[in-house]
């Protein structure tokens, strides 16, 4: 399968009952853990790249360029989606020049009208070019890219409001942050999702903020109209404990791992990343989205 779009597998993940992961990457390593546990689990997916990871990596081009480069070396088959995630209203149509197949314009921050204006400029823009679209009302809680939010809930009418503009799936606050949650988190507003669904029958909403959230919570939000869920900080601390438990390993066996040249980057840092590929196959168990491609 090509890289594609992520309008077609998204709809059929809400017409479905389950959810498609929307993984993000920060480097070419990250970006081959996520592809290899999409293929092991035969799921579709979508490769995301924040403003930030983008910045860091190269910029958009060579992001979207490496994606397409390990797809095509790796022998992936299952559909795979280029995907910015919570892009400014610039990065969006960058992204959509540079040949991303799906972006999430993040208006959330500005005034509703001019959010939702935004939204239907990159809208046509990115439909010209076979692009998905997602977009946000209300704020999602936590930091991302230096947009802040506090775990709100989405207005209903302005949700109705932003699918008016013809995007393909929508983000909407249901008391889920980005980042770690804190101990005394309430959990997801599963009762707004539900009136959220209901104002906008059978369209995909994107629960941000997977890390972390309780596994029977992430279910029942997927029963409820969940098509899409980001995880990003779960495969960090994944990254982080394995290469953590490696330095403390190395420390106490210090001249027999040199030996073994074990200091070399490929092979220090590989625990790390067989526990992205391990954490990604796992969420892919959760959200229903195996042998789903």
């Amino acid at each position: 399968m090509a890289i594609v779009s992520a309008e077609k597998f998204i709809k059929a993940a809400r017409e479905n009952g389950y959810a498609v992961g929307g993984f993000n990457t920060n480097n070419l390593e990250w970006t081959q853990a996520i592809l290899r546990a999409a293929e092991a689990k035969k799921a579709p997916i979508l490769i995301q790249t924040s403003m930030g990871a983008a910045k860091y990596m190269g910029g958009y081009k060579l992001c979207k360029t490496l994606i397409e480069n390990l797809v095509e070396s790796m022998g992936i088959t299952v559909p795979v989606a280029i995907h910015l995630d919570h892009g400014h209203f610039e990065d969006a149509l960058e992204c959509i020049e540079v040949g991303y197949t799906s972006v999430m314009f993040d208006g959330s921050h500005l005034p509703l009208e001019e959010n939702l204006e935004k939204a239907k400029e990159v809208v046509a823009k990115a439909h010209a070019k076979g692009v998905s679209v997602e977009a946000e009302v209300g704020t999602i809680g936590g930091e991302e890219d230096g947009i802040v939010g506090g775990g709100e809930l989405a207005p209903i009418e302005d949700a109705k409001a932003m699918v008016a503009t013809g995007i393909d799936f929508l983000a909407a606050g249901i008391g889920n942050i980005h980042g770690p949650y804190p101990a005394n988190w309430q959990g997801l507003h599963l009762d707004h999702l539900e009136k959220l669904t209901a104002a906008v029958p059978g369209f995909p909403i994107v629960l941000h903020g997977g890390s972390g959230i309780p596994d029977d919570q992430i279910k029942a939000a997927i029963k409820l109209g969940v098509a899409k869920v980001n995880v990003n900080t779960e495969c960090q601390i994944a990254f982080a404990k394995a290469t953590r438990k490696f330095v403390a390993e190395y420390e106490a066996n210090e001249e027999e791992y040199d030996k073994k040249k074990l200091f070399d980057p490929r092979k220090f840092l590989k625990p790390g990343f067989e526990a992205i590929t391990e954490a990604v196959e796992e969420r892919i168990d959760v959200f229903g989205s195996a042998n789903k491609a």
